[in-house]
């Protein structure tokens, strides 16, 4: 995957499609309509973003649909992700399944959102312990050998799951939550990454916004913003959080550093993570993300912080 991006000239940052879902709901952060997805997504591209990153669920499919018309006059020139296994009913009840007839019909409709004969990269959204991977994984091997997506990846994965997808076809990439308050994936995945020369994909690079500072305890959401209603984001210790980016910020400011320096920083420092997905919603948000680049920390720095956090 860092081959393909190198050979496109793109970023080390991928888009987060959820940030574009607008109102289509699913899981998405806001409203934002269509042209104006479009117009952000053609803007992100001319400042060098090249990866995409999508799914089904994002927006019950607007995030795909969006992606598809912002680049159909230059398919060959982005690099779209998107994802099988997080489905839904007519109701809009999530359904989560790996089953091989569900994994079909999810890639053939995302082809059609895309409006594209292909899709550059297509990940196993979540495990599934009902289903054997085995069994997905042959789906996804016979639609490579047709074409139709050019490599495989897992997200959310462990070991076994991805021993298991490895007998099938080979497995190009990881996908995982990572950033400085969410750290499993340095223990769990990227020593897979590492010792099979896999790309890693963060997604949660920025904590949902915490992490940039804009997110805090004042901080009100849309209805269309999952953060609105979301058990997951209901139950997460978001004080904690809150209270530690008192913390960071105080260690930042003595190295001119910005919270969004310091959170890309965090994550590319570790070996084999060569893509961090990031939601920026404006021409101004991905400015800031884009040029963080240029000042990114010191491991000297970058262990200071945790050595802050971490004892606090």
């Amino acid at each position: 995957m860092s081959r393909i991006l190198k050979s496109l000239g793109g970023l080390p940052i991928g888009f987060g499609g959820a940030s574009i879902s607008g109102e289509g709901a699913g899981y998405g952060f806001g409203d934002i309509s269509e042209d104006e997805a479009c117009r952000l997504l053609r803007y992100t591209f001319d400042r060098g973003i090249r990866l995409f990153d999508t799914a089904p669920i994002y927006g019950f499919g607007e995030s795909e649909i969006r992606i598809g018309k912002a680049f159909k006059d230059i398919r060959e020139k982005v690099y779209i992700v998107s994802k099988s296994g997080v489905s839904w009913h007519d109701s809009k009840r999530v359904n989560m399944t790996n089953e091989p007839k569900e994994t079909q019909k999810m890639l053939e409709d995302s082809l059609r959102r895309l409006d594209s004969d292909y899709i550059d990269h297509y990940m196993i959204h979540w495990p599934d312990s009902r289903v054997d991977i085995r069994k997905t994984m042959e789906v996804l091997s016979k639609a490579k050998l047709q074409g139709k997506i050019k490599s495989i990846g897992l997200c959310n994965t462990y070991l076994d799951d991805f021993n298991k997808a490895s007998e099938v076809d080979k497995i190009s990439s990881l996908q995982s939550e990572l950033n400085i308050f969410s750290r499993h994936a340095v223990d769990s995945l990227l020593p897979i990454a590492k010792e099979n020369d896999l790309s890693f994909m963060s997604w949660g690079t920025l904590d949902k916004g915490i992490l940039t500072g804009r997110v805090n305890a004042k901080r009100k959401f849309d209805k269309s913003d999952c953060r609105s209603w979301a058990p997951w984001w209901k139950s997460m210790d978001k004080e904690d959080r809150y209270r530690k980016m008192e913390i960071i910020n105080k260690v930042i400011s003595k190295f001119n550093l910005s919270p969004i320096s310091l959170a890309l920083g965090f994550n590319l420092s570790h070996e084999n993570v060569d893509m961090v997905l990031c939601g920026g919603r404006s021409e101004k948000q991905w400015d800031g993300l884009i040029d963080s680049l240029s000042n990114l920390p010191t491991p000297e720095q970058l262990e200071e912080v945790l050595k802050s956090i971490d004892e606090n």
